[in-house]
């Protein structure tokens, strides 16, 4: 666990114990052992994967874990252009070990975090994020709806999401870009529905639907002079 990337490969095939003690790095960024704590190095964050398939064997992770995980995306199958690429590359490199190229530095990369910081919110924006998060709570299909974690970690991507565009500031078109894999994970559709082919996803788009759009933010550095 004392590392700044933590890969957790099926994380559903791990006991709770173990899920309850990364959880617990991943919220505290510290870890206890025999009554001693110590402190995770900056940056940390963790990745984790799921067997979609097979269920015998797991432990799904309860709700109130997957709402520790601030963004959930399924890839699916690559095109058949992609995987034709893994082939390639396999037969290039001539053995099954790769060799990763780091890409940047650990300053680099706190840095990148920083600038997310500097990103700026207008009120309609924050407000619009927590009404899409208080919907999900109040749908019909929804037996538990995001809870104030997911307002935040929709502030907090779409942040993100502007810096990647080039902006300062924050649109609601940001927060819409990334609704489904910052909300959907955190929705408990209730039981009966599940038959019906909804989801976190079909009940994320029914609420971005119904919710008024707030007219758009704009940036109020003058250009060519953003931080």
């Amino acid at each position: 666990i004392f590392a700044n990337v933590i890969l957790a490969d099926e994380v559903n095939r791990t006991p709770p114990k173990t899920q309850a003690a990364l959880l617990e790095a991943m919220q505290e960024h510290r870890v206890t052992a025999a009554g001693e704590t110590f402190t995770l190095e900056e940056p940390f964050f963790v990745l984790a994967t799921q067997n979609p398939i097979e269920q015998e064997g797991t432990y799904p992770l309860p709700e109130a874990q997957l709402d520790r995980f601030m963004v959930r995306t399924s890839f699916g199958y690559p095109s058949e252009d992609d995987e034709w690429e893994v082939l390639d590359r396999r037969m290039e490199r001539r053995r099954e070990d790769q060799t990763l190229r780091q890409i940047v530095d650990r300053d680099t990369l706190r840095a990148m975090q920083q600038t997310v910081e500097q990103v700026e919110v207008d009120e309609s924006v924050g407000r619009y994020c927590v009404a899409l998060a208080a919907s999900t709570r109040r749908h019909q299909h929804a037996l538990m709806g995001a809870s104030p974690r997911g307002a935040l970690g929709l502030l907090l991507v779409a942040r993100a999401g502007a810096v990647i565009a080039g902006r300062d500031y924050v649109t609601p078109e940001d927060v819409k870009a990334v609704a489904e894999p910052v909300l959907a994970h955190r929705i408990t559709v209730k039981p009966e529905l599940w038959m019906n082919r909804i989801t976190g996803a079909s009940i994320v788009d029914d609420v971005l639907a119904s919710v008024p759009t707030p007219a758009a933010a704009e940036s109020t550095t003058p250009p060519g002079e953003r931080p």
